[in-house]
């Protein structure tokens, strides 16, 4: 997979995608702090009301995670440690606009993990560790051919708990006031409906519990 830190776009939308990972999850009714002395930089604890959870946020860019087994070969890095994953991609690789974000159980992850892990090692595939790991498709369906399908489809089997718009990374400020200016000059007024509809895919909630008023 690329490195994205080559590329300042890229580096920018990782950024942009692990913030809609916390927005989601504060939406969600979720308090998120990080964990002070944890190293893991991706690694958050969550809370509402008597729950307590450990969570492992993970952008991608491509619609793929990775996660590396650890030294001895016997756990995974990060992913053995936390009890859920909130997995943040893209919605199309090529055009991006929303950021899709999947809260999915750690015993889920590690199960298809497992079954990745397994299933290169049988087809004689050199498996690295700490530093590359294992990649698993988000958005295509599982199957055991060919063996990089194994373990996929976790973001089919989970929908997004909620679908964030995304701004195009490191665009100027006076582009983006004159590009939305332009743009308004050729698009209808926004009507409720519309406005719903935005509102539910920020927020992450139905469009019949969000309510619009308008005084004058």
């Amino acid at each position: 997979m690329a490195n994205i830190f080559e590329d300042p776009k890229k580096a920018a939308r990782k950024a942009q995608l692990f913030e809609a990972g916390i927005h989601a999850l504060e939406n969600d009714g979720w308090q998120v702090e990080k964990i002070p002395g944890f190293g893991k930089g991706s690694v958050r604890k969550i809370t509402k009301g008597s729950q307590e959870r450990i969570v492992s946020i993970r952008t991608t860019q491509d619609q793929w995670i990775a996660f590396p087994r650890n030294d001895a070969g016997d756990a995974w890095v990060t992913l053995s440690d936390v009890d859920a994953i909130v997995a943040v991609s893209v919605d199309d690789k090529e055009n991006p606009r929303f950021a899709q974000v999947h809260l999915i159980e750690g015993d889920e992850m590690r199960a298809r993990f497992d079954r990745a892990y397994q299933a290169r090692i049988k087809a004689g595939h050199s498996v690295p560790k700490k530093r590359r790991g294992i990649w698993i498709s988000l958005y295509d369906e599982e199957a055991s051919s060919p063996v990089s399908r194994v373990g996929a489809g976790a973001g089919i089997a989970h929908k997004p708990i909620a679908r964030i718009p995304l701004a195009e990374p490191g665009l100027p400020a006076e582009q983006e006031k004159k590009e939305a200016g332009h743009a308004g000059t050729d698009l209808r007024p926004l009507s409720i409906s519309d406005a719903k509809k935005s509102l539910s895919m920020f927020l992450g909630v139905p469009e019949e519990s969000i309510e619009i008023i308008i005084r004058s």
